[in-house]
């Protein structure tokens, strides 16, 4: 049984690990975070909203049939339902916090539709600025209440554990560059959000990297599909690190996808041309790209003269780049931007870990199978962390002192540039994890890993690595295509890999031994 005095410690700053902390309220929570709360999160650059049936003629039945038909054959059905179950709920509470969901004439909340969904049931804020006003009002919240502590510029290394328990967690300061920390803790959330800056084009931050997940598997914990990472189709193609995002919503209000001779090639490649699941429009994008004809999103006509007004972030984002979206298409291609696998949880959040949570993008609940469905991953952030403050439960007094105060509260934490081992590691994934893979490719990738390991001495790193490794092994391991993961020699759906995949860091270097050899 836990101490009920004792802080809850929450590893991670954004979406998933803010909205714990606040529910756990008014028990007591420590939030450890890299960068500035809600500045080093996915969740603040997410730009579509939150998947929620809230509209008239929508139901959570409906919502479920699209994640699973988006997830390829693999989706626990009954996590999915779950989940669409509870999402009206929290978005209000997400009102509750202050968040401006746009509204029509009438009051209701305003939807929108985006790719694989049936119905209409996108809540947005500003058109394609929901992430950003989620997490100001939940930095706001958070900043407000007493019982959370946060401490800014703490890079989580290890998770402490005896007898196969929770018991801490050792952190550094100085977002990693300081002196060693010990925080004892019978209750620790992982909320480290994804990988994408393991790939060498992203549009996640550069703390998305995957270290969380690594920390759990060096720990012992159990993984799941790790073998899934969504290439979001139409990141700007204007040479930025992380790569800004034209949000899927531009597609579903009509914008086309062409190539520099004017072709729309989504229309030969599926029925639903530019509203097809992700995986296969950024496969359509990604052999434009690679076959030197280049591709555009053009929104000239469908959107034209009201871009600024309806997709404000994006309009910027092409206005910096020198790009005037009214009139001229806008270069895309796939980058690397959500991770489907990651730390196996159960439906509140449990991991194989006593005392080991998990929320968000760093873990696998099944709710998202091989391909996630758009905007089901701030609404995955949301159920589960919620879910997981009720198991641990809000009983007790708060903080007797202003541990508010004991927040580091810096602005200057800004993340250094990659090392040249970073640097390697980001070529690798995208070269032999990318949108496209191959056994040849992935044993070379493996083998760069290993030789990355071997080499390696930063704790920080050693997580990155294990991450990167479980990805490879699981990659290899599944002979076939679904979803998100696709092999030119196993083009194929096998119906005998239509499950999802387990495995543990010891699973991962006991396969790593077997194929030795070969990579």
């Amino acid at each position: 049984m836990s101490n009920q005095t004792e802080p809850v410690i929450i590893i991670g700053g954004g979406l998933a690990g803010l909205f714990c902390a606040l529910k756990l309220a008014p028990r007591p929570v420590t939030v450890l975070a890299a960068a500035p709360i809600g500045r080093g999160a996915s969740s603040a650059w997410a730009q579509a909203g939150i998947a929620a049936a809230v509209s008239e003629g929508d139901t959570i039945e409906k919502h479920v049939s699209d994640t699973v038909a988006a997830g390829d054959g693999i989706v626990d059905e009954t996590i999915a339902r779950l989940m669409a179950s509870e999402a009206a709920a929290r978005v209000h509470d997400l009102l509750g916090y202050g968040v401006p969901f746009d509204r029509d004439l009438e009051g209701r909340l305003q939807v929108s539709r985006e790719a694989a969904h049936s119905e209409s049931r996108i809540v947005r804020v500003r058109g394609d600025m929901a992430g950003r006003a989620i997490m100001q009002a939940l930095v706001k919240t958070v900043e407000t209440t007493p019982s959370i502590r946060v401490m800014e510029g703490y890079v989580v290394e290890d998770i402490v554990t005896a007898q196969g328990s929770v018991k801490g967690v050792v952190a550094r300061s100085e977002a990693g560059r300081g002196s060693q920390v010990r925080l004892a803790s019978s209750n620790v959330v992982i909320a480290t959000g994804g990988i994408g800056h393991l790939y060498a084009v992203t549009t996640n931050p550069p703390e998305a990297r995957g270290e969380g997940i690594g920390m759990a598997a060096r720990a012992g914990a159990m993984m799941a599909d790790m073998e899934f990472v969504q290439f979001h189709p139409t990141a700007i193609n204007v040479d930025k690190d992380p790569a800004p995002l034209a949000t899927e919503a531009l597609r579903g209000h009509g914008a086309t996808l062409i190539n520099d001779a004017g072709e729309r090639f989504m229309l030969k490649i599926d029925a639903d041309a530019e509203l097809a699941p992700r995986d296969v429009v950024a496969r359509g994008i990604y052999a434009e790209v690679k076959s030197g004809r280049g591709a555009w999103l053009d929104c000239t006509e469908a959107v034209g003269a009201s871009f600024a007004e309806e997709f404000p972030t994006v309009y910027k984002y092409c206005r910096d780049a020198g790009i005037d979206p009214v009139v001229q298409p806008i270069p895309v291609v796939p980058a690397a931007h959500y991770f489907m696998g990651g730390i196996l949880t159960d439906a509140d959040g449990r991991t194989s870990i006593d005392g080991l949570w998990a929320c968000g993008e760093c873990t696998s609940t099944g709710a998202h199978g091989a391909n996630r469905l758009a905007s089901n991953s701030l609404l995955e952030a949301v159920v589960f962390s919620a879910r997981i403050a009720a198991r641990i439960g809000n009983e007790g007094e708060a903080f007797a002192g202003d541990w508010s105060k004991g927040s580091v509260d810096r602005d200057d934490l800004t993340a250094e540039a990659d090392t040249p081992a970073m640097t390697r590691l980001r070529t690798t994934m995208s070269a032999s994890f990318g949108v496209i893979r191959n056994r040849t490719d992935m044993l070379e990738g493996l083998k760069t890993i290993l030789e990355l390991e071997t080499g390696n001495r930063d704790t920080a790193f050693r997580n990155v690595l294990a991450t990167a490794k479980l990805v490879a092994v699981s990659a290899l391991r599944r002979e076939e295509s679904r979803g998100g993961h696709f092999r030119t020699d196993f083009p194929e759906v096998r119906p005998e890999w239509q499950h999802r995949t387990f495995l543990t860091l010891a699973d991962a270097d006991g396969s790593v031994e077997d194929m030795r050899e070969v990579a």
